[in-house]
């Protein structure tokens, strides 16, 4: 047994004692994963957190054996070798990273999870000679694969229809909440309050530079504006929005986007073709947000184009009224 581990050990290196130690803290950590993802999601998903649960067990179980092989063949003294002690092995999200995941990334990951762990153990019977170890760690590969099907079982067990339902309306809700929303008010903002600034600029000076800074400016201005303002307006907790810092993005990058979509054309030096340009992605910006109402905020398409390219039109008509004024 190495009493010191070098920085980074190849897998074929790997003694046999190694590869259970290895594998017992693939299963600790495999577990301490699954119940930070069922304490992520006990609030909002209280059946999929069961399900995790249940998985998290499984892994102790699986740790449980591997201890006790470990005994029998090498002692109670366990060497401490990990994933990232193993060049090129597998690795595993922190915990911490499953604020930022919803729930089917999460199922996604686990999913993950669970097929690394088939191939490490797959391997790893290769490469045992002993016929203990070898018969436990084919047992653990067939597991580890049939975990999946263990999952559907989970599922059936803890998820009836009405509940994944509920859970499924739940993460729709919060996406929506969190990312479409906050989006969409950013787009309609950059898109619109910036048209009359842009292009009466064009109209008065007739410069395509100069316009195309002012349309960079009151982009760019209007996305930190409106960022900062939507992270500020609601912290989540009681709303039920999300992450303010998440919010805040969406809102601010979609507002800056919005507002370059028509300012960006005046890059073009010829004014009449840099204007015709600009018209035309309006137009675009303004019917990609009635479609995006409709499809995710479930806005009728009659009512979306009345209060987005309608209004939209008339902004852009104040603004080269005012320009050529």
């Amino acid at each position: 047994m190495r009493l010191f581990l070098p920085q980074r050990l190849r897998f074929s290196e790997l003694s046999e004692q190694e590869i259970i130690a290895l594998a017992i803290s693939n299963e600790e950590d495999d577990a301490r994963i699954y119940r930070g993802y069922a304490e992520r999601l006990r609030a909002d998903y209280p059946q999929s957190a069961a399900i995790f649960d249940a998985m998290a067990v499984e892994e102790d179980t699986h740790r449980k054996w591997l201890i006790d092989l470990h005994q029998r063949r090498f002692g109670k003294v366990i060497p401490l070798i990990r994933r990232e002690h193993v060049s090129g092995f597998y690795d595993r999200k922190p915990v911490w990273l499953a604020d930022g995941l919803g729930l089917d990334k999460i199922r996604s990951e686990a999913t993950r999870m669970e097929s690394d762990a088939y191939r490490f153990y797959l391997a790893a019977a290769q490469k045992t000679t002993d016929a203990d170890t070898r018969k436990l760690l084919g047992d653990l590969a067939a597991a580890e694969a049939g975990h999946e099907r263990k999952a559907i079982g989970f599922e059936e067990e803890y998820l009836d229809g009405d509940a994944r339902d509920d859970e499924d309306a739940v993460a729709k809700r919060a996406f929506l909440l969190t990312w479409v929303q906050p989006g969409l008010a950013g787009l309609m903002d950059g898109s619109v309050s910036t048209l009359a600034p842009i292009f009466a600029a064009a109209f008065a000076t007739g410069n395509t530079w100069h316009t195309f800074l002012v349309g960079l400016a009151a982009s760019v201005g209007a996305g930190i504006s409106m960022g900062f303002t939507e992270a500020a307006s609601d912290d989540g907790k009681l709303s039920g929005r999300g992450s303010p810092v998440k919010r805040g993005i969406s809102s601010g990058v979609m507002t800056t986007i919005g507002g370059l979509g028509h300012a960006l054309p005046y890059l073009i030096t010829d004014f009449w073709t840099a204007t015709t340009i600009a018209v035309l992605v309006v137009f675009v910006e303004l019917w990609a947000i009635v479609w995006i109402q409709n499809r995710f905020m479930e806005t009728p398409f009659f009512r979306a184009t009345l209060q987005v390219v309608i209004g939209g039109a008339l902004v852009l008509a104040a603004g080269i009224l005012i320009g050529s004024g």
